[in-house]
């Protein structure tokens, strides 16, 4: 049996995985950094294209550099985490495949890799405006490891913060490439990334059922009725937030039509989003746009609007 190859009848949470035949450590190495999930990173392209520069090589290469940093001070969390919660992670139906969960990387070595990764993040950052980006960076993982080992077990809390990562991702790419960011962007970038932290927390309760507390104590903290409540209200203050922005860049660039038009296929994909959750889906958002073949098609005809309204 191979890495990433599992029978899922056999064992149970907390057993340790079957794994036969132990993979090489560089394969192991590449899961652990998760580079699926590097997708997240893209939002440091979101502030630059807003504002239509993305078409200016060196804003290009300044917005890349800050992709770039992210990737792996990332990864560099995801080691940080996985060697922390190696043993609830044992408890979970996937997350025990992880290749520090199954003793495939020490926890020990986990730790070492995160700060190498880390340090090459804000290092990669450094010569950008200065050393902004790298502050930003830095930032970031400030927090993200805040929540690997204190605040994701504090219920609200642990939302706000996951949420808050999301944004610095979008903060990354105003300050990388000097681009002022609008107020209603930042509400937009915040309530989506609520949005989504929250249908995950939905998703993982249904997946856990009972034993959700003994992978993630704030789980049992909240009722499926009350994640519903901050769902609609983050999707409630996204639209809202969106709506004004388009109307905000209407009137500054005097195109009012594909902006307004671009306000369809967003809500749209939020409905969307909201109804793949409602299913069962969202515990992996990353999934959820690689996979849902509606979204993507919503999140193309938005791009391609609100990139004509941009540079009409």
């Amino acid at each position: 049996m191979t890495e990433g190859t599992h029978s899922h009848g056999v064992g149970k949470p907390g057993d340790p995985p079957a794994a036969p035949v132990l993979p090489a450590t560089w394969r192991s190495l590449v899961r652990e950094a998760r580079p699926k999930q590097w997708t997240k990173n893209v939002l440091v392209f979101a502030a630059p294209a807003a504002a239509g520069v993305l078409t200016e090589w060196d804003h290009f290469l300044q917005t890349l550099v800050a992709f770039v940093a992210f990737c792996l001070a990332a990864s560099g969390t995801y080691f940080f985490n996985d060697a922390l919660d190696a043993h609830a992670d044992r408890l979970h139906p996937s997350k025990r495949f992880r290749p520090i969960a199954a003793g495939h990387i020490s926890e020990r070595a986990g730790k070492a890799w995160a700060a190498v990764l880390v340090v090459a993040g804000i290092l990669v950052a450094l010569p950008v405006r200065d050393g902004q980006l790298a502050v930003v960076v830095a930032g970031y993982v400030a927090l993200t490891m805040s929540y690997s080992a204190w605040l994701k077990h504090e219920p609200v809390i642990d939302l706000g913060v996951v949420a808050a990562g999301f944004v610095i991702r979008a903060i990354a790419g105003g300050v990388a490439t000097g681009v002022h960011i609008s107020d209603w962007f930042l509400i937009v970038a915040g309530g989506a990334s609520l949005f989504m932290v929250t249908g995950k927390r939905y998703a993982e309760q249904i997946e856990m059922g009972d034993a959700g507390g003994a992978h993630r104590s704030p789980l049992t903290a909240y009722t499926r009725g009350y994640l519903s409540f901050v769902r609609a209200v983050a999707a409630g203050v996204t639209i809202t937030a969106y709506c004004l922005w388009a109307f905000e860049n209407a009137a500054q660039v005097g195109s009012q039509t594909w902006f307004e038009i671009s306000i369809v296929p967003f809500v749209l994909a939020i409905l969307r989003y909201a109804h793949v959750v409602e299913q069962g889906g969202g515990g992996a958002p990353e999934d959820v746009v690689l996979n849902d073949r509606m979204i993507q098609v919503l999140g193309v005809l938005w791009a391609a609007t609100f990139a004509v309204g941009v540079h009409i």
